[in-house]
């Protein structure tokens, strides 16, 4: 039996992307041996590289995966998407929760540009990639990275005409064009063709957050207030003690403040959504937008918890809140004696404590109980100059506790930057909240130089405030809404914002309004529409 022709091969582990040359040599024993030599592949010149979150390894589920196409193709595809058309920019909305609207995860979020609507991933099997299949969708921008990218081909898009997207996602201010704020205005065009002043758009009212709104429109337009928040750097590294909760609070404050001033939004107004929700979460459910609730404190509590986290709950350190709005004065009490008692004793001397304020409580006089025939239609007035004698160090004010009587006297030693006057119109007992009507009477600008020691007014350049914030309340106590008038400097125009609806307001109508809380700022502070 001759013997077969035997193949010996004698090859090495090969390895992806090589070609083999087999060469061939017979030996005397008729046997062949084979020998493979390995070469690499030629690319041609061209470079391949992927990102980490592209091809290989999706940023959701972590499977490996392969270049569906080419890197020459991707590089043309990425720059010529044929999808950008679909865009529908009229009904986008970046101002809400970014979670995904199936699974409610706010982890690798992606808005379809198509519709509007929030999925999470983009890799197989995942919720953005589904209703891209489904729904012929396939623009998509990530609200994180705020990279486009187009499903289910999944490469990134490239195009400057998306610029503009991602600004109202993201609004990001210079510093040159933060401080030309202060001197210059812009009447600003929406998609729709409506127009609007840069810093004066309506906010949205969930259900029953108007309240919070009035708030949050006019700290927005606080000089100082509003120059920090629009530059994120400044707040975008706080560090909390852990398990802090109030974090939030901050981020989404400047969140809002700097689409409040964007000049470049889809729409004439704003929601306050993502705010709100930190408000929620950060008091602890103590102010929600589902039931009204009382201005003041919420100004209270919110001018606080700002400067808790903006400090990294170091309460002693200051902050842009207490710089702007933080005054001090000296409290003089003294106890009554009640009958029968000579008022002889340490406990009937006079004592002084010095504290701050971050706004003024005004009392309004009680309404009287009864009125002559014909007078039922007739609303009492009180000028704030009555209200503000509370503060001139001669008027004693009675306060009562559960054992004793005390009388007060207000001396104020340090004016803020920017004074807050809070108006008491809202009495509650145990059975109700009654509201008090009287129409308190005041200028747009007023001295506050006879209601402060003359040593005192000596310090300051300007002891003249102007009206900056005025908010009001309408209706009875438990059915009213609160509006604000606000004046913008930079136009010389003051405006009446209530919700979304904001209108031009003359100076005169301001003082017929039933005032609950207004904000001054300090004349030497002011810039007026030329920038002087």
């Amino acid at each position: 039996m001759t013997s077969a022709k035997r193949l010996k091969l004698d090859s090495e582990a090969n390895e992806d992307n090589v070609e083999e040359k087999p060469t061939i040599k017979i030996e005397p024993d008729d046997s062949v041996t084979v020998t493979v030599k390995t070469e690499p592949l030629k690319s041609d010149g061209v470079k391949i590289e992927y990102n980490s979150d592209d091809d290989y390894v999706d940023e959701d589920d972590g499977e490996e995966k392969k270049p569906v196409i080419s890197a020459q193709e991707r590089v043309w595809k990425s720059k010529h998407c044929p999808y950008l058309d679909t865009i529908q920019r009229s009904i986008l909305d970046f101002d809400f929760e970014k979670v995904c609207s199936i699974s409610l995860s706010n982890l690798n979020v992606y808005a379809c540009l198509v519709c509007g609507k929030y999925f999470q991933g983009r890799g197989k099997n995942t919720h953005a990639n589904t209703h891209s299949v489904h729904n012929d969708h396939h623009v998509f921008l990530n609200l994180h990275t705020l990279k486009f990218y187009c499903l289910p081909d999944n490469y990134e898009i490239i195009d400057a005409t998306l610029e503009d997207i991602k600004y109202v996602l993201k609004p990001t201010f210079t510093k040159d064009e933060i401080k030309s704020l202060r001197r210059t205005h812009k009447i600003c065009r929406a998609l729709d063709g409506t127009s609007y002043y840069q810093g004066i758009q309506g906010l949205n009212n969930i259900k029953a957050n108007d309240y919070m709104n009035v708030i949050l429109m006019s700290l927005c337009h606080v000089t100082p207030v509003r120059e920090f928040f629009l530059d994120e750097t400044n707040y975008s590294k706080i560090k909390l003690p852990p398990g802090s909760i109030m974090y939030p609070l901050v981020q989404r404050f400047g969140d809002l403040v700097r689409k409040l001033w964007n000049p470049r939004n889809f729409r004439s107004h704003i929601s306050p959504h993502e705010m709100l929700q930190a408000v929620v979460i950060c008091s602890k459910k103590k102010f929600q937008f589902t039931k009204q609730g009382d201005p003041i404190p919420f100004l209270s509590w919110l001018l606080n918890s700002l400067h808790y986290t903006l400090t990294g709950a170091k309460i002693k350190r200051r902050s842009v809140m207490l710089d702007t709005f933080q005054g001090e004065m000296t409290v003089h009490s003294r106890r009554v004696p009640p009958p029968g008692e000579s008022g002889v004793g340490e406990k009937y001397k006079t004592t002084s404590t010095t504290t701050s304020f971050l706004y003024l409580t005004l009392d309004l006089p009680s309404s009287p109980l009864f009125t002559e025939d014909g007078d039922h239609n007739i609303i009492p007035q009180v000028p704030i100059y009555k209200l503000l004698e509370k503060y001139n160090n001669m008027t004693e004010v009675e306060y009562k506790t559960y054992d004793a009587t005390y009388l007060k006297k207000f001396e104020i030693t340090k004016l803020p930057k920017y004074l807050i006057l809070a108006i008491k119109r809202f009495t509650e007992n145990r059975f109700f909240v009654e509201k008090n009507p009287t129409i308190v009477n005041f200028p747009i600008s007023f001295d506050m130089a006879e209601f402060i020691d003359t040593a005192v007014a000596d310090k300051y350049s300007n002891t003249e405030y102007n009206l900056l914030s005025n908010i009001c309340h309408d209706g009875t106590p438990t059915t009213g809404t609160y509006s604000t008038h606000l004046h913008l400097a930079s136009a010389g125009q003051w405006f009446d914002v209530q919700d979304l609806h904001v209108t031009k307001l003359q100076p005169q109508m301001i003082t017929l309004s039933e005032s609950y809380i207004q904000i001054y700022e300090r004349a030497d502070l002011s810039v007026d529409s030329k920038g002087t």
